[in-house]
């Protein structure tokens, strides 16, 4: 059996596309586990510092489009406004949505390293409980 750390992430081996992985024992930081898989697909952060702070609320829905709608929010926030979340926190929201701060850098402090992701794809989306914690695979369009 594979011993893993309590929270992480991994991306994990796809054909045309990029499958990320993320855990964490709450669901909220598999959430926030997820954006950074995300962006380390494509760029590296090392030495980037945060310039800029964003908040901002999921609408409630089901825990598989929640965890859609802040990851669509990364790829939205970064082609429109060139900024990416170098820390993620996330909450849960009291009327069941999710309520997130980003602490941010532009997209110019960072060095592009993979395909950047156009879409989050909702085939063999995975996201739910488990014994340990929350565990989510996300296939993202390049």
């Amino acid at each position: 059996m594979e011993r893993r750390p309590a929270r992480g992430h991994r991306n994990i081996p796809h054909t045309a596309d990029v499958r990320i992985e993320a855990w964490a024992p709450d669901r909220e930081g598999c959430v926030a586990e997820a954006v950074t898989a995300l962006v380390d697909t494509f760029v590296d952060t090392t030495g980037a510092a945060a310039d800029g702070e964003t908040d901002f609320r999921v609408p409630p829905g089901a825990d598989a489009d929640l965890l859609v709608g802040v990851l669509d929010e990364v790829i939205f926030r970064m082609e429109t406004a060139g900024e990416l979340p170098l820390e993620t926190e996330v909450r849960a929201a009291g009327d069941g949505g999710l309520a997130v701060r980003w602490r941010t850098t532009g997209t110019d402090a960072v060095e592009l390293v993979g395909a950047v992701p156009k879409a989050v794809s909702l085939h063999e989306l995975c996201f739910a409980a488990e014994s340990a914690g929350w565990r989510c695979a996300v296939t993202l369009d390049v």
